[in-house]
């Protein structure tokens, strides 16, 4: 067993997959830290003993390193008055979506997260919103589940949480109440022993209150809540919380663009219903407009398939289509630049 490997540490979230993946930093000094909060300039780590500031190493900022996120381990250097961070361990698994406003790159928003829980108020449930975060939740790696909030001002919401039933495709669904403590114990049992969740979800959909309802203190700033639930909490940075009962839940400010990154894949998971439907179409390569024998314009013409959930299906299939194809060409613009500056580097050097 490694000499990083202690109790303190595997109560953060530390096991054998990161204890081998740290080895590269154990011979520069560093010491295996996990990333709690982000500051944006700073960060707070916890090394299983303790909290401490950091700050990301001047080499990290300048050779396009991966940069820390909440969640992540980390290898520190002990400096005064504050630490210095030299890398960050490979990721299990990653929680990222398209940065908003910006062409091609990836906002990692959490790693190395195990349950995501996408987060529906009962007085705002939109189907589609929430197909498009159960696609970011698979797209990260982690199990996903799905929190029914608010149920104490819902007036049917057992009626509510069928609906959400149908279109997760087998995800969990919880009814839960930060003011009834209603679904609580659900949540807290995903998450022990040492596993790690994050809260997904649009802003006043009642995260924050749902951590300090599982924590037992107002830990997280909220606002008031009008009776008609509308709200906006008050997450202003990412923070990883240690629970009481065992386990660690990521809190994020309100998504205002969900947008996704790469991985089609992971309709598969939510959409099973419709890719299983294409499999029965006369042609394999059918467009499901004008093709014969197209098995899912059957099912929208008889009504057992819902037209909505369709169109949600091939918005997010030409979003992720779309991105897939700006990363290649960018991945490409980049090759090119990079082989001419060899080129050129080749010419200098043999000039007379």
């Amino acid at each position: 067993m490694s000499i990083y490997f202690s109790t303190q540490l595997a109560m953060l979230g530390w096991d054998s997959f990161f204890d081998e993946k740290f080895k590269p930093f154990a011979s520069e000094g560093g010491v295996p830290a996990r990333v709690i909060a982000d500051y944006g300039a700073e960060y707070l780590v916890h090394d299983g003993v303790s909290s401490s500031r950091a700050v990301v190493g001047r080499h990290l900022r300048n050779d396009g390193s991966t940069m820390p996120a909440v969640g992540d381990w980390v290898a520190v250097l002990r400096r005064e008055p504050v630490n210095a961070i030299l890398g960050v361990v490979d990721r299990r698994t990653v929680f990222s979506r398209h940065a908003a406003g910006v062409e091609t790159r990836e906002q990692v928003l959490a790693a190395n997260v195990d349950v995501t829980f996408v987060v529906a108020a009962a007085t705002d449930v939109n189907l589609r919103r929430i197909e498009r975060y159960l696609t970011i939740a698979w797209q990260s790696g982690a199990v996903p589940v799905v929190l029914l909030t608010k149920a104490d001002i819902a007036e049917s919401p057992d009626k509510l949480r069928a609906e959400l039933e149908v279109i997760a495709m087998g995800t969990p669904v919880v009814v839960t109440s930060g003011v009834t403590g209603d679904g609580i114990d659900e949540i807290v049992r995903e998450l022990q022993p040492a596993r790690t969740g994050v809260l997904l979800g649009p802003s006043g959909s009642g995260k924050s209150t749902l951590i300090n309802r599982i924590v037992g203190t107002d830990l997280m700033r909220t606002r008031l809540i009008h009776r008609s639930g509308e709200g906006r909490h008050m997450t202003s940075h990412r923070q990883l919380v240690q629970l009481p009962q065992g386990g660690m839940i990521i809190d994020t400010p309100g998504l205002r663009e969900a947008q996704l990154w790469e991985g089609e894949e992971a309709l598969g998971n939510i959409f099973e219903d419709i890719e299983d439907l294409a499999l029965r179409c006369r042609f394999s390569d059918c467009a499901h407009a004008t093709e014969p024998g197209c098995a899912i314009k059957a099912s929208l013409a008889d009504g057992s398939l819902d037209a909505a959930r369709f169109q949600s299906y091939r918005k997010l299939q030409r979003e992720l289509r779309a991105m897939a194809a700006k990363t290649d060409a960018r991945i490409r613009s980049e090759e090119r630049r990079k082989w001419k500056q060899i080129s050129i580097a080749a010419k200098v050097r043999t000039r007379p």
